[in-house]
């Protein structure tokens, strides 16, 4: 397995534990963003990452279960399909010109996917009244690589403006704020 695959798997683990523990009826909760509920959480993920991912780097899945109906599944489905690709290295390595230029598919989805994986994995514990807390080595790791980025990632629309918070705010706090969520 790949650095690269392992990382993905803490960091999707985190968000299986969030799932599989949702109580009974919490999946309408509201949730991060403004307008979604915590089964629009999952629903996104299965939504825009097969879209982007899978046929660009020819990845073979099974057709998704409904993130409406069954978001637990759906989720397991994901991350199954995910893991299974990267897993395999003929898969992880395939190359493909993207608007970002040329990259391997494991590189491009630690990129873009694991940290869409990552920073849902706290949309979904708030919504659902979950654990909140995210591993702090790679909260440091996002803080980190994401910080000096600030005006290209919220000039890309996917961050909202970003809420401050104390000087002193520890590091999960300030990647929260960082993507526009209230701590």
């Amino acid at each position: 397995m790949s650095e690269i695959s392992e990382r993905y798997r803490k960091v999707a683990g985190q968000l299986t534990e969030r799932v599989t523990a949702v109580p009974d009826g919490a999946w309408d909760n509201p949730a991060p963003p403004e307008g979604w509920k915590a089964r629009d959480v999952i629903g996104h993920l299965v939504e825009w990452i097969p879209q982007f991912f899978f046929g660009t780097w020819d990845v073979e899945a099974a057709p998704a279960p409904s993130a409406h109906d069954d978001p637990v599944a759906a989720w397991l489905w994901l991350d199954g399909t995910i893991q299974a690709a990267l897993d395999d290295p003929e898969i992880a390595g395939r190359e493909r010109d993207t608007r970002m230029g040329r990259s391997a598919f494991e590189q491009t989805f630690d990129m873009i996917g694991t940290t869409d994986v990552f920073m849902h994995t706290w949309d979904l514990a708030r919504s659902t009244g979950l654990d909140e807390t995210l591993d702090p080595d790679e909260v440091h790791k996002f803080v980190e690589g994401m910080e000096p980025m600030d005006e290209a990632l919220r000039s890309s629309g996917h961050y909202g403006p970003r809420v401050p918070v104390p000087d002193d705010a520890d590091e999960q706090t300030r990647l929260i704020a960082f993507i526009g969520r209230q701590p």
